[in-house]
């Protein structure tokens, strides 16, 4: 015989275990691909960061915004992670045999919304300074003739400046991956 005070709870329905399992995946994708790109970045930003400081211990003009945006894309980076991350919470939060317990799906659209909201702003900023980054790194090869000598060599191309591209190049695909991961999930829990 029940006891007349405990709870009486369902499983969830099969269209709540659906959009469980749809974002529990999109939150593992999202969370590991931006992760794995967004600490590629990182490393090689702080990497390369001293490497850009020219023979007077400035940062070149143009290249210290250009790192101080993509450092601002990544930092944004890591809030969009934690989004996946909430999720992969709400995916497991969903399969709770208590009805009351289970979040509600507009408190579900709206973290959705503001993780995509947080990947574009991210992406918008990594822009920027992969903008400012190859616009100096062209002006660089523009400026010199490649076989002048007596030239500092950081006034030239080089790898470092290379790097810089790249990790912001990685930062740009790792947002993207978090605004497809919530855009597809926009797409299938509003149906």
């Amino acid at each position: 015989m029940k006891n007349q005070f405990s709870e009486i709870t369902t499983p969830p329905p099969a269209a709540i275990q659906r959009v469980s399992s749809e974002l529990k995946w999109a939150g593992n994708i999202g969370f590991w691909v931006q992760l794995v790109l967004g600490v590629v970045s990182l490393v090689t930003v702080l990497f390369s960061a001293p490497s850009l400081i020219n023979s007077e211990n400035t940062i070149t003009q143009g290249t210290g915004f250009g790192v101080f945006s993509a450092i601002c894309g990544l930092i944004v980076l890591a809030v969009g992670i934690y989004f996946s991350f909430r999720y992969i919470a709400i995916a497991r939060l969903l399969q709770n045999a208590n009805p009351a317990e289970r979040p509600k799906k507009v408190d579900t659209l709206k973290i959705i919304r503001i993780g995509l909201m947080v990947n574009l702003l991210g992406l918008l900023l990594t822009i920027i300074g992969a903008e400012a980054i190859v616009g100096i790194v062209l002006l660089k090869s523009l400026a010199r003739p490649q076989l002048a000598l007596g030239s500092d060599p950081r006034e030239f191309v080089n790898s470092i400046d290379l790097l810089v591209i790249q990790a912001n190049t990685n930062t740009i695909a790792a947002h993207f991956a978090g605004i497809v991961s919530s855009l597809s999930l926009l797409n299938r829990i509003t149906k």
